[in-house]
């Protein structure tokens, strides 16, 4: 189950709006920050956690994984790949998993769940980033990657602007849910590309 595995077909869906942003002058740097400034404006719906919040906030976090993947398109298309684009586009998705998080976590006052949530989608990230230093390429693999964390958070978000209060054996809220989820399994994605990563290495 990951929807990175999806990354070429949306790009070639996305071709419209490559030609787009390059006709408009855009720059693959300038997208990359865009789409963080979109996942800090979901992670400031996020904390209000109100209907319209928590419906906002979906819509900027599939705007964010859409830009997510225009940045690295854009570059290509105008041939300006590069290690230092590359770096910006890491740390600010990074940042990005982190201030999503951080807003789901703190519209629910759960903020034990979002520490755990939180280095749970770091290490899953970290583990693709390092397995890619050490040789392997870059692992995108595992129970949950980036674009379905993303899916998910916009999707819970949606059902947490319908269903409000606890709910389920826990007697958590959607989003607590969600966060424990990612708490989980991220953790043991990591834990899957950090073995599958050693197996190939030995």
């Amino acid at each position: 189950m990951t929807l990175d595995r999806l990354r070429p077909v949306a790009e070639l869906v996305l071709d419209p709006m490559v030609a787009a942003a390059d006709r408009g002058g855009l720059t693959p740097d300038g997208i990359s920050v865009l789409a963080f400034a979109f996942a800090v404006a979901a992670a400031g719906g996020f904390s209000l956690a109100t209907p319209l919040g928590y419906g906002l906030g979906a819509v900027c976090v599939l705007a964010n994984g859409w830009l997510d993947l225009l940045d690295g398109a854009l570059a290509r298309t105008q041939n300006v790949d590069s290690r230092g684009g590359d770096l910006l586009d890491h740390v600010l998705d990074r940042y990005a998993d982190i201030v999503l998080v951080v807003g789901l976590a703190a519209g629910v006052s759960r903020y034990d769940l979002g520490l755990l949530a939180v280095t749970g989608v770091l290490m899953t990230s970290y583990l693709g980033t390092q397995i890619q230093a050490v040789g392997l390429g870059r692992e995108y693999g595992g129970l949950v990657g980036r674009a379905d964390r993303l899916a998910l958070i916009g999707i819970g978000a949606l059902v947490a602007a319908v269903v409000s209060g606890p709910v389920g054996p826990l007697s958590l809220s959607v989003v607590g849910y969600l966060l424990v989820f990612f708490a989980v399994v991220g953790h043991v994605t990591a834990l899957q590309r950090f073995w599958g990563a050693w197996s190939d290495l030995s």
